[in-house]
């Protein structure tokens, strides 16, 4: 496989899926991992994730954006690991700014329809989310197929 064709093999793995673990640090340099869902968009090559104001994860990448992202294959033989510095939005402040927008396009790519949009853009100012977008810098791990013999 080309080093083109192993990068978009590691890339599709992003869009098989919507679960996956958020990797940022902590002010000590640990890693602090968080099981999120996200959606891929591999035109942009960006990961969105809606996360909370008040989270560590959130305080983390506002004093360091720089952050890692880790998906497997539902076998878990096949991961990929993005390393990307993170962009955030603005927090949801009213239910119908730009971030409840791109809120509910991410849940629509996630989940699907939800049963009562009014509730979901009230409930996203109230919880005060915002949308982490993580721009694929890098990616490596082992792709679907691999020959690991």
């Amino acid at each position: 496989m080309t080093q083109d064709g192993t990068q978009n093999a590691l890339l599709a793995l992003l869009s098989e899926g919507h679960g996956g673990v958020l990797v940022t640090l902590k002010r000590d340099g640990r890693p602090q991992l968080s099981n999120v869902s996200h959606a891929y968009d591999p035109g942009e090559r960006i990961i969105r994730v809606s996360i909370t104001d008040d989270r560590a994860k959130t305080r983390n990448l506002r004093r360091d954006p720089r952050a890692s992202y880790h998906v497997t294959s539902a076998d878990r033989w096949a991961y990929t690991v993005v390393e990307g510095t993170a962009e955030l939005s603005p927090v949801a402040a009213d239910p119908y700014d730009a971030t409840v927008e791109e809120l509910i396009r991410l849940y629509r790519e996630v989940l699907g329809e939800h049963p009562d949009w009014d509730e979901y853009r009230a409930a996203m100012v109230r919880d005060r989310r915002l949308v982490l977008r993580l721009r694929v810098e890098r990616a490596y791990g082992i792709p679907k197929g691999a020959n690991l013999g």
